[in-house]
């Protein structure tokens, strides 16, 4: 099962985002991956998830590479070992748990590819707080109300992120969610940045945790910095409803902050 990310799971056409870079798209059951070869970490992923049928597996996988794209173009195990950098899933490895237990399994252990995978922080990796929270209240969301949600995620791959062992350490990473409302699409867009926390200039350096910071934002904003075509999701986004303030850039504490 390698459909990939299905455009027409909303009932409304999303494609994937597009970025301004050549890319690889690999896909894996409902989700794909577009592959930045040169910075060797994904410029998009785009997931879909059905709020009515997602299961709570058990955590079963082993990071590997993909066979189907070049070793060099991915950021393998190297990357990780005798350090404090985790091996971040971009696709969450619940997202694409739905449908049939055997459809699920085969799902969420896909989500152990290296081309799924950006360097965090391991503080905010492993962080209930913000961004894990973040992804945790999304999934929630489309639980609790049967919803059906697309999400897309990738690091921000900048000009000044720090070289390490053969890479670059993306220092910011962008979340958006995308569902149906009654008037149409609608999305939410959320940037996290562990600059403070990154620190390559003497081997890795990681600061105590509380460094990063998480913001939901204009999606313009995130098409902007992140370079890529996020099509109708930036007028779905819910910071351009009436009546919403701030209309900008919201630092998140705590979920309560998230405007759905």
């Amino acid at each position: 099962m390698s459909d990939g990310f299905d455009p027409e799971f909303l009932g409304i056409p999303l494609p994937l985002p597009s970025p301004a870079v050549e890319t690889v798209r690999l896909d894996y059951p409902r989700f794909s991956v577009l592959l930045d070869p040169v910075r060797r970490f994904a410029a998009v992923t785009g997931v879909v998830i059905d709020g009515a049928t997602l299961l709570d597996l058990p955590r079963r996988g082993d990071w590997r590479l993909d066979p189907r794209a070049p070793a060099s173009a991915q950021a393998g195990p190297e990357v990780y070992s005798r350090n404090d950098l985790d091996r971040g899933h971009l696709v969450r490895r619940r997202d694409p748990g739905w449908g049939s237990a055997s459809d699920a399994q085969d799902a969420t252990a896909a989500t152990f590819f290296y081309t799924n995978a950006a360097p965090q922080a391991a503080g905010f990796n492993q962080s209930k707080e913000l961004w894990l929270g973040l992804e945790d209240h999304v999934l929630a969301y489309a639980e609790s109300t049967d919803q059906r949600i697309a999400v897309f995620t990738a690091p921000v791959l900048g000009d000044a992120d720090p070289p390490y062992r053969g890479i670059r350490v993306p220092l910011r990473f962008w979340k958006i969610a995308a569902w149906r409302s009654g008037s149409g699409l609608a999305a939410a867009g959320f940037v996290l940045d562990q600059s403070a926390l990154v620190d390559t200039r003497q081997g890795l350096q990681v600061p105590p945790l509380g460094a990063f910071r998480t913001f939901q934002v204009p999606i313009g904003d995130i098409a902007a910095e992140a370079r890529i075509d996020v099509g109708a999701l930036a007028a779905g986004d819910v910071l351009a409803r009436p009546g919403v303030r701030p209309a900008g850039v919201r630092e998140l504490r705590d979920p309560g902050d998230i405007v759905l």
